[in-house]
């Protein structure tokens, strides 16, 4: 009995080791990516850097805010066109869909998450930028390539649809049936008991579901890099072309390297990444935790 209880003991240190290991490596890569990035911190002040539009390496000038722009709007797009119609789609498959037709829908929308994202770039070059040139922009302004923030979050949209629609419709598989059929018995349509019942329930899910696809979204390179126009200049429209940081990094590093600060100029605009999607993720488990609390209440 004394040996069972020292061998839980090391294994559940074992386990915390463990544990602070992983978290730590967040820690680890702060660190490294603000030490690399310390030359040009040290040649110009965050705010200069964050708030200027000038990107001129040669001279060394690094204005990352056109860069931050371009990642907002392309993820802002990605989310408003995605998250509906992953809503849509996760409740049809959980409440309205045949048991047939789950069997069908389900295994498809798993095997975009398995698409790689090159693929999905080479997919928006032929067929959404062209979409948006000939069939969308006509009609709001007089001129587009095509290569803009809108064919860059219509991309990320159909990325991000299958991690939304699985863990969403994961959250809508654990609501007690009894609590559905309480709603019913009381006269309550399947429409409405979906917008009172099930949604309540499956808001804390669905919030946590957004937020994964978003950090999944300001990630995002290669897909993004081919369909956005690549331009550093702040958009103003959807129409415009736009240049996000992770399409500015996977662009430009390991060339033009012998220009001075333009490697620590790179490792800032990844830790500008790191930072935002760091804040936006505790912002959002605050917000979360109020949902619960809410709820629970």
């Amino acid at each position: 009995m004394q040996l069972r209880l020292i061998k839980d003991k090391i294994i559940s240190k074992l386990m915390l080791v463990f544990t602070l290991a992983s978290v730590s490596l967040v820690i680890i890569i702060g660190i490294g990516l603000y030490y690399r990035s310390l030359p040009v911190l040290n040649n110009s002040s965050w705010g200069q850097l964050l708030s200027s539009s000038v990107w001129k390496p040669m001279k060394g000038l690094f204005g990352f805010y056109p860069f931050i722009m371009g990642t907002l709007w392309v993820t802002a797009i990605s989310i408003i066109i995605a998250l509906p119609l992953c809503l849509l789609t996760s409740f049809y498959l959980s409440e309205y869909a045949h048991t047939r037709i789950k069997r069908i829908l389900i295994p498809f929308v798993n095997l975009l998450s398995g698409i790689p994202p090159v693929i999905f770039g080479v997919w928006g070059v032929l067929f959404i930028v062209p979409l948006v040139q000939n069939h969308i922009a006509p009609h709001f302004v007089e001129y587009s390539t095509g290569y803009s923030v809108l064919a860059g979050g219509l991309v990320l949209a159909v990325m991000i649809f299958p991690l939304i629609v699985s863990i969403v419709n994961q959250v809508l598989n654990t609501i007690p049936q009894e609590l559905k059929d309480a709603s019913l018995s009381l006269g309550a349509t399947k429409w409405e008991t979906i917008k009172k019942v099930t949604i309540r329930k499956a808001l804390p899910g669905i919030v946590a579901a957004t937020v994964l696809a978003i950090s999944r979204a300001f990630g995002e390179t290669i897909a993004v890099l081919m369909v956005c126009g690549n331009n550093a200049i702040v958009p103003h429209s959807v129409f415009d072309t736009g240049y996000p940081l992770p399409a500015l990094i996977a662009n430009n590093y390991g060339e033009m390297m012998s220009i001075p600060l333009y490697d620590s100029a790179l490792m800032f605009a990844a830790l500008l990444l790191f930072i935002i999607i760091l804040l936006f993720n505790v912002i959002s488990r605050i917000i979360l935790n109020r949902l619960e609390r809410n709820l629970a209440g």
